[in-house]
């Protein structure tokens, strides 16, 4: 079993914490997108014209780019803890 020479932990940058956000909201927007769609659907709205293509399209990009930022952020800090256990 690995023992931690020193009782700090490695501080979180703002890059990490901006990307962990920029992640939960594209994930909240596709989540409000997705519900946008299901009640103008039922409310008998034109899906083909004006911003519901958009919506539409968020749909199925939002959840991808956040799934890409979120492995963004777990590999740099993997790697940042890497090089902090290797300096130490």
């Amino acid at each position: 079993m690995s023992t931690k020479s020193s009782n700090e932990d490695v501080p979180v940058r703002r890059i990490d914490r901006i990307l962990a956000f920029m992640s939960l909201g594209l994930l909240v927007l596709s989540i409000v997108s997705f519900f946008a769609i299901m009640i103008a659907s039922s409310a008998d709205a034109d899906m083909r014209t004006g911003i519901w293509p958009l919506v539409g399209v968020l749909v199925y990009v939002a959840p991808i780019a956040a799934f890409a930022l979120m492995l963004a952020v777990l590999i740099m800090s993997f790697v940042r803890r890497a090089r902090a256990n290797r300096g130490s």
